[in-house]
């Protein structure tokens, strides 16, 4: 199932031949820097089928990103129902994303992202998208601001599910666009 195209990309569902690569993603120290965990085999593989499970129920998830030009995949990007209450109210759609660390710094992110607050926006008729990270993830904390998120310091919150035993992953800033603030930058009304 295909979601959307960009210039570059393919926003689509995870095929079976995608299983290595976002176990790679889900394991590899550098990527995962500023998650509490990194997932095994076993658990990437959970997550993997979850992933193409809701995708295909729901139309909202983590999608995979291909590169048109190599048919590679890259790594995700997608729309997500959040649960991270008290902090973010329940079913609060969430922007997230994860490449593979070879591909990071060739626009791949902002590019997908841009696309996807579109699909949000226009044609699932959202309110309001967030995304949030990590303080000092500022590699994703640039994309945010760069697909035209703002933050408001008021509402960073400590995650979760983030244990108390890992201090520095706790702290997280959230970073919102509404559909009425993305029409007046894209000129619409």
């Amino acid at each position: 199932m295909i979601i959307l195209e960009t210039d570059r990309l393919i926003v689509r569902n995870w095929r079976e031949a995608d299983r290595d690569l976002f176990y790679e993603i889900n394991s590899d120290e550098t990527v995962m820097t500023f998650f509490p965990f990194r997932r095994d085999r076993e658990s990437s593989d959970t997550f993997f089928n979850h992933a193409r499970t809701m995708i295909t129920e729901t139309g909202l998830g983590f999608y995979a990103l291909e590169v048109k030009a190599s048919g590679e995949t890259i790594g995700f990007c997608g729309l997500v129902a959040t649960d991270h209450e008290p902090a973010i109210p329940k079913g609060t759609i969430e922007i997230g994303w994860r490449l593979a660390a070879r591909y990071w710094g060739k626009g791949f992110v902002t590019e997908a992202a841009t696309a996807l607050l579109r699909h949000g926006f226009e044609t699932l008729g959202l309110n309001e998208i967030v995304s949030f990270a990590v303080h000092d993830n500022h590699r994703s904390t640039a994309v945010m601001r760069r697909i035209g998120m703002h933050r408001n310091p008021d509402d960073d919150f400590d995650h979760p599910r983030v244990p108390d035993s890992m201090p520095a992953l706790k702290r997280h800033v959230l970073y919102r666009l509404t559909a009425k603030e993305w029409r007046a930058a894209e000129g619409l009304k």
